[in-house]
């Protein structure tokens, strides 16, 4: 049997689901999506990140990012990473028009 967890020791997924204001198949769509890649991924505690495409017709949010984290404390530098924080305040908030945010600890 698996002692209790940690809090805080686990590593996490954290993923956001989201529609851009874009055009489908824009320029302004395929840049947003390398840029977010290239500047969300060059922040040091991201481990694992992918840009991911919406394909099943149960919801209607079009694409995805998702990034893995060794641990909370790991996550928390990334909020507070420049590099994050200003993507979300010149691009983030201006370009996409919903999202849903989603993390996930492992159990295992």
């Amino acid at each position: 049997m698996k002692e209790a967890l940690s809090v805080g020791k686990q590593s996490i997924i954290h993923s956001v689901i989201f529609n851009l204001k874009h055009p489908k198949g824009s320029d302004e769509e395929i840049k947003f999506l390398a840029d977010g890649r290239s500047i969300l991924s060059s922040i040091p505690v991201v481990r694992h990140f992918k840009v991911y495409r919406q394909s099943s017709p149960k919801n209607d949010y079009a694409f995805g990012f998702s990034m893995e984290f060794a641990n909370a404390d790991d996550y928390e530098a990334y909020n507070v990473h420049p590099l994050h924080r200003s993507f979300v305040a010149e691009r983030w908030e201006t370009e996409v028009e919903r999202f849903l945010e989603i993390d996930y600890e492992d159990i295992d």
